[in-house]
C-alpha cells in the first residue's frame, strides 16, 4: 500500500517509483518472451520508422526502418504479462490513486518497450494524453524496468508537476510536442530531471506529465513494459479510438 507521503508525491509531482515491484527473475522471463516474439517477429509491432521521431530511420525499407519500437498488444501476447498488469500489488496502488473500479486500457501503451542500441531514436517532450480521448486526461501510466534503465539507454526524463501546467497550443507543435525553440518552453525544460530506474523498479506517471527519452547509447537493447489505466468514472470517449477494444477491469 502506498504511504500518504507516496500519495502526495505523486499528486505533486506526477509521478511515482515504486521499488523492486517485481524480481529479477520475472523480468529475465520477460525478456526471454520479448527476445523470442521478436525473432519471431510476431506482431503487432511499431518499428522505430514507424514512429518518425528525431532520427528514427526515413521508412521501414531505410537501413535500421524494420528496428523494432514496441512489442503492441502485450495482455493477449502472454499471461506472463497480463498476470502482472493486474498483480495485486500494482493494483492497490492504483486503487489507492484512481480508486476502485480501475480499469486497464488495452488500446494505448499494452507494450513492452524496446529501444536498441542502433537506430534507436529520441523521444520529444509530450504528454501522452495529447491524442487519447477519455472525459479527463487524467490517466496512470504503470512502466517496469526490465533491465537497469539509465541516461546512457535512454530512461525517461520528466518536468516534475507539468501535469498541472496550461500549456498554450502556440507551445506545441503540429504533433503536440513542446517546442524548444520558443524561450518560454526552454525556462521550462531547465526544471527536466532523469528519472533512472534498477531492473524490477516500477514508475507510475501521470498521462499529462511531460515526458522525453534519450536514444540508447549503450551495446544492450532496454526493455520495458507499460501499460495504462483510468478511473472508474473516466471512461473511453463513444466510437472514438480509446475506446476501441474492451478494457479489463482491475
Amino acid at each position: 500500500m502506498l504511504t500518504a507521503q507516496q500519495i502526495q508525491q505523486f499528486s505533486t509531482d506526477g509521478y511515482l517509483v515504486l521499488p523492486a515491484l517485481s524480481d529479477a527473475s520475472y523480468c529475465e522471463a520477460v525478456v526471454g518472451l520479448a527476445l523470442q516474439e521478436l525473432a519471431a517477429e510476431a506482431g503487432p509491432i511499431e518499428y522505430e520508422a514507424d514512429t518518425r521521431y528525431p532520427g528514427a530511420p526515413a521508412s521501414r525499407d531505410a537501413e535500421g526502418g524494420r528496428t523494432a519500437r514496441r512489442l503492441l498488444q502485450a495482455v493477449a501476447r502472454s499471461p506472463l504479462l497480463a498476470d502482472w498488469a493486474r498483480c495485486a500489488q500494482l493494483s492497490a496502488a492504483l486503487h489507492q490513486l484512481l480508486g476502485e473500479g480501475a480499469a486497464l486500457s488495452q488500446v494505448h501503451h499494452n507494450c513492452i518497450m524496446t529501444k536498441q542500441p542502433r537506430f534507436s531514436s529520441i523521444t520529444g517532450w509530450h504528454r501522452d494524453s495529447r491524442y487519447w480521448q477519455f472525459q479527463r486526461a487524467e490517466l496512470i501510466s504503470a512502466w517496469l524496468a526490465l533491465r537497469d534503465e539509465t541516461v546512457e539507454n535512454g530512461c525517461l526524463l520528466v518536468l516534475p508537476g507539468s501535469q498541472r501546467w496550461t500549456i498554450q497550443p502556440e507551445q506545441l507543435d503540429a504533433a503536440q510536442f513542446l517546442r524548444a525553440d520558443l524561450a518560454q518552453n526552454q525556462a521550462l525544460l531547465q526544471q527536466a530531471i532523469a528519472v533512472p530506474l534498477k531492473q524490477g523498479d516500477a514508475l507510475l506517471f501521470h498521462s499529462n506529465l511531460f515526458h522525453a527519452a534519450g536514444c540508447n547509447q549503450t551495446a544492450q537493447t532496454k526493455f520495458s513494459m507499460v501499460f495504462t489505466y483510468r478511473a472508474a468514472d473516466n471512461p473511453p470517449l463513444a466510437d472514438s479510438r480509446s475506446a476501441s477494444l474492451p478494457e479489463i477491469v482491475i
